[in-house]
């Protein structure tokens, strides 16, 4: 068979052995097709890993491999943004097309579902539900009859053929859809694509009489808008969407040509990996509570210290939300104790964190000097992702208890355990 190309014209690391972190690990699912009885499955895959040198990029991207059009032609499709499949879903003609037949839908008819539809992924542990949205942007197939110069009665090349049988070219779409880039043919066959802008038929009209004519498969094009992914759990999110093919159904070829598929069903993994990374500089896990200006003022004048305290700085890569708590050797109410070593007294510590831009407390507030507890867990959220940010633990006696500490011989210790979580 001879064709021809038509060419385009136009380490999670923890805070010494005294804090510890959590991270939920995510696991992708393969993609799958399967064809039955009933239709004809294909699987969309799409991911989000966060990357340092992208860190405002909050979007899945798109992991299915292309197949039909955007595989042939990948600049066509790079330069409109377009993915493609193609599933091997037949159509043939149940009667002969007429020439200049008069209803349109007796003839090479196509319209798509080219509006946004709607459907629901759900996490495949948690169940967590979340919305995403889909649309045909272009499709395309192969169509296939007797020798077109036959048709047409002889005495032609096979491209004059092809345009006197429909008027022109297929590489040139009719009204309510627009030209892709490019075709090939051959003397019984066309090959052909064209984006669908608008929700409308596309239409031939054939010139002469055709005894029969199949479309050896569907290509479409999509576009998918996913949900954000940083208010999203780590894991696998999953879902299935299904379009109707046949006459008067969302993949509408007319009258004439039936699908031997009634139904495309797209099934959708979103899959999500989250960073959750902590890192404290060495020596970092043990923490001296000192007064402003050290003990001078109280050794010299003996003056009570305001507070007794001090500043831990960690680093923080996050992507998603995430919880953190305290949990302690010892407990004064929702606080964390240290305890004098000679009698047993103790005294409450309070743990605050700050974090940098791009993590914000649940309700989008500026993380700044917020109380840590063992009672409750405070959630943070990411709102970008933030790569190896500095970020700061304040760690607080207040005056009441200090001088409480002064009254009483010995030395004060206690582990105070800062838990960074990122299953929320």
């Amino acid at each position: 068979m001879n064709s021809k190309l038509i060419p385009s014209n136009t380490c999670i690391q923890s805070w010494s052995s005294k804090a510890r972190i959590r991270m939920t690990t995510a696991l992708f699912m393969t993609l799958a097709h399967l064809n039955t009885a009933q239709g004809f499955e294909m699987g969309v895959r799409a991911e989000f890993k966060p990357d340092s040198s992208k860190p405002f990029f909050n979007k899945f991207e798109n992991k299915t491999p292309n197949s039909g059009y955007c595989k042939d032609y990948p600049n066509e499709c790079k330069s409109s943004a377009m993915f493609s499949l193609r599933a091997p879903i037949v159509f043939n003609s149940i009667a002969p097309i007429t020439a200049n037949h008069a209803d349109p839908r007796q003839g090479a008819s196509f319209s798509l579902p080219t509006q946004w539809r709607d459907f629901t992924v759900s996490h495949s542990q948690t169940l967590e539900q979340e919305t995403v949205r889909i649309r045909i942007k272009g499709f395309g197939s192969t169509y296939v009859t007797p020798s077109v110069i036959d048709l047409v009665g002889g005495g032609v090349t096979d491209i004059a053929a092809h345009y006197l049988l429909w008027g022109t070219g297929w590489v040139y779409a009719p009204a309510n859809c627009s030209y892709s880039g490019v075709g090939y043919y051959g003397y019984n066959f066309y090959n052909f694509f064209w984006k669908t802008p608008v929700q409308a038929p596309c239409q031939k009209q054939a010139r002469f009489n055709i005894p029969w004519m199949k479309y050896s498969y569907l290509d479409f094009a999509y576009e998918i808008e996913t949900p954000n992914p940083l208010g999203m759990s780590s894991g696998d999110y999953v879902g299935n969407f299904i379009y109707t093919v046949g006459p008067g159904q969302d993949f509408d070829m007319g009258d004439v040509m039936i699908p031997a598929d009634p139904t495309l069903s797209l099934n959708f993994t979103l899959n999500v990996q989250h960073t959750l990374k902590v890192d404290i500089p060495p020596g970092g896990g043990k923490v001296e509570l000192l007064p402003t200006g050290g003990w001078q003022h109280w050794l010299q004048k003996g003056r009570t210290p305001e507070k007794l305290y001090q500043d831990q700085t960690f680093l923080i890569s996050a992507s998603s939300r995430f919880k953190m708590q305290l949990a302690c050797e010892r407990v004064i109410g929702d606080a964390c104790a240290i305890s004098n070593n000679s009698n047993d007294h103790a005294v409450p510590v309070d743990v605050r964190v700050s974090m940098p831009n791009g993590i914000g407390n649940d309700d989008g507030s500026a993380v700044s000097r917020e109380k840590l507890s063992t009672a409750t867990e405070q959630v943070f959220q990411s709102t970008h992702y933030v790569d190896q940010k500095p970020s700061m633990l304040h760690f607080e006696i207040q005056k009441q208890y200090v001088s409480e500490m002064l009254s009483e011989q010995g030395k004060y210790s206690g582990d105070i355990t800062v838990v960074w979580d990122s299953d929320v």
